[in-house]
């Protein structure tokens, strides 16, 4: 008898939380996927930062789930961005570099493109890009509105997203002037320096975000939050790390831009902590999951040590390595009542898996033929059913030295352009400082090979 009324009791349990799920999954939840530019693995407090003060995203960690294996999509900007749009790695991406066309962009997606905005569009979602976009320039084929996002407000041009005070920023199609800044330069698209700033573009894209928000709350939407800092900033020709004021950081006897670096994160902290009100405050907390994350590993430029603060935490390299610093980042998912609060995970997935994420989520089907395997089984506990990828896979256009890395289970392989290979043993050595190459070499012919079968020959990209 006492078995059966154990059973009868979790059969019930069972029961409760099926009818649970599926009531959150027909109420369609609203998506926000905030992504910061070139914040470090270490630079917030939930990942061991010491200094620099992010109270609220902090908060977000306790209240939802902190990944520690989780990959942008590349080691800078653009790339990263099409891997996270169209779910395939940067061996098959459209977009594998940060190159530009004149007179503003960088090389924009094709028509064609299939990206996780407009999957969520064919689900009734009303979408939202507002920040930077660096995917498509002023009337190509990959402007946002071409690539499935109602909505636009920001930076199409990644050169011009470096100043923070510019003479103008799209809402769609048009140009929006900035009244009362004022640029001194010769450039046509507004990247040079301002001499008068009045308009800093990141409290403006954080005020458009809550904007979004609270215009569409009453249906289901996706926002994009792609904000523009701690990235640095054009400084009279020269990089540097520009923000209104330095906050709390203000009397501390840092460097200049180890202030302004800090500063920006904490001021970013704040707009988070903002929009999580805002979500309570519209009644939709429960039903609104939320990613943070991002694009790459800390920056040394304009000024900024990563080593300073300990941007990169326990990992080695920064942005344009192809070591953990440049493409482990953080990544917290919050959403009351189905991601369990103060949990942390040890899933290894990267920006690519947002896709099937994202229509499973909606109860769409993802593209085939993609690099993505959706992680909603772990986002709700269901560790026992979650898919794993054999491998991930990076390869990188635009300099430094190296071109491709791959990561197997515990292996990491990393190939430099001059030919030579370097393998590690990720968690032996998760600071990749012990070269295992020499004494492994049938695992370096292995990786070597699934890199070969990894990358697809493009044109337009060549090492």
């Amino acid at each position: 008898m006492n078995q059966l009324l154990s059973f009868t009791c979790r059969l019930g349990v069972w029961a409760v939380c099926c009818a649970l799920w599926t009531q959150a999954m027909a109420a369609k939840p609203n998506i926000i996927y905030i992504m910061t530019d070139d914040l470090g693995y270490g630079d917030l407090g939930c990942y061991g930062q010491q200094r620099i003060k992010t109270p609220h995203i902090d908060r977000m960690a306790e209240e939802g789930m902190r990944f520690t294996q989780f990959y942008a999509g590349s080691t800078v900007c653009a790339p990263s961005r099409c891997v996270l749009m169209t779910g395939v790695h940067t061996g098959h991406a459209l977009v594998r570099g940060n190159r530009e066309i004149q007179p503003m962009g960088q090389w924009p997606l094709p028509d064609e493109t299939l990206t996780v905005a407009e999957v969520l569009q064919s689900k009734g979602y009303t979408t939202g890009l507002i920040g930077k976009w660096g995917l498509g320039g002023p009337d190509s084929s990959g402007h946002p509105n071409r690539q499935g996002f109602d909505y636009f407000f920001g930076y199409l041009c990644q050169r011009h997203a470096h100043n923070y005070y510019p003479e103008f920023l799209f809402r769609n199609q048009e140009r929006v002037p900035l009244i009362g800044n004022r640029v001194e330069n010769d450039r046509k698209d507004g990247a040079g320096y301002a001499t008068e700033r009045t308009s800093f573009s990141h409290d403006l894209c954080a005020n458009e975000a809550l904007g979004f928000v609270r215009r569409n709350h009453e249906q289901p939407f996706f926002l994009y939050l792609s904000l523009t800092i701690p990235h640095a900033n054009n400084e009279g020709g020269k990089r540097g790390m520009e923000i209104p004021d330095h906050g709390q950081y203000a009397n501390t006897d840092w460097p200049e831009p180890q202030k302004g670096h800090a500063a920006m994160i904490s001021r970013m902290d704040a707009d988070v902590g903002r929009l999580m009100a805002l979500l309570k405050e519209l009644g939709i907390d429960d039903n609104t999951i939320v990613f943070f994350t991002s694009d790459n590993g800390p920056h040394r430029e304009g000024g900024n040590d990563p080593l300073f603060n300990d941007s990169n935490g326990p990992l080695r390299g920064i942005k344009r390595d192809l070591y953990e610093g440049g493409i482990r980042v953080p990544m917290i998912a919050r959403w009351p009542g189905q991601i369990r609060p103060n949990s942390v995970s040890e899933h290894i997935g990267y920006f690519g898996d947002f896709m099937t994420t994202a229509a499973e989520l909606v109860g769409a089907k993802a593209p085939k033929g993609l690099d993505s395997i959706s992680f909603l089984d772990t986002l709700v506990g269901r560790d026992d059913t979650q898919k794993q990828h054999p491998y991930l896979y990076w390869e990188f256009y635009g300099g430094g030295k190296h071109f491709q890395a791959i990561r197997q289970g515990d292996w990491k392989g990393v190939q430099h352009r001059n030919g030579s290979f370097e393998l590690f043993r990720l968690d032996q050595d998760l600071g990749e400082e012990n070269n295992i190459a020499a004494g492994d070499l049938s695992k370096v012919a292995e990786l070597r090979l699934l890199m070969e079968q990894a990358h697809q020959d493009n044109e337009m990209w060549q090492q």
